[in-house]
């Protein structure tokens, strides 16, 4: 189900008025896409982060303009890091019906037995590639570690597909395994001396001095 955002036409671009926009709340913004003349428009800059951090990135927005609503994706947006606060966004209106490629997040769910016996678990891929359409887009993909050993890992081909998605990764990739934990480095015996020095050393020193 797509969250619905309100945005107002934006026709003053002026980098007075883009900075009144941002003063009063609100985020200058972009639409562009299928079926869709490029337009500026504004939203409210709270409500958009809240629906990126609630629903994902992939969320579907139906953004209503004038009156008019189009489905569309978040492409990109800038984030003031100074701030928290959001300064651009881009908003790519999306055809329902049409399959799209996205990266989706991966999130580990439970701790994993060989972690407990002091192995180390390593996660190589953080994001899946998928082909789906719009609304059959997963927020995340959900991976069980619990009953992983040492020496275990999951790789791309031990997922299961969903019906209504498509996995673009290579199956061979490995999405998190648990490492063998480094061993520790036998400690080397303390040198002595007369272990370092060859016998007679110091004798053959003391005979060159004399010459």
């Amino acid at each position: 189900m797509a969250i619905t955002l309100e945005a107002k036409k934006r026709e003053d671009l002026r980098t007075s008025n883009t900075k009144a926009i941002r003063l009063a709340g609100e985020v200058p913004a972009i639409i562009y896409g299928y079926q869709v003349d490029p337009k500026t428009v504004a939203v409210n800059s709270l409500e958009l982060l809240k629906t990126v951090r609630d629903e994902g990135k992939n969320a579907i927005i139906s953004l209503l303009v004038d009156g008019d609503s189009v489905d569309v994706m978040l492409h990109e947006y800038q984030i003031d890091p100074l701030k928290d606060e959001l300064v651009h966004a881009d908003f790519y209106a999306v055809n329902m019906k049409e399959e799209l490629d996205v990266q989706v997040p991966v999130v580990l769910n439970g701790e994993a037995i060989g972690v407990n016996e002091g192995g180390v678990l390593q996660q190589p891929l953080y994001e899946l590639a998928l082909r789906a359409k719009p609304k059959d887009i997963p927020e995340q993909i959900t991976i069980e570690v619990a009953d992983l050993n040492v020496g275990d890992s999951i790789l791309v081909s031990d997922l299961k597909e969903g019906k209504n998605y498509e996995i673009l990764e290579d199956e061979g990739t490995t999405i998190v395994s648990i490492l063998v934990p480094d061993e520790e480095p036998a400690e080397e015996p303390e040198a002595t001396e007369e272990s370092e020095e060859p016998e007679g050393a110091s004798e053959t020193k003391e005979d060159n001095s004399e010459e």
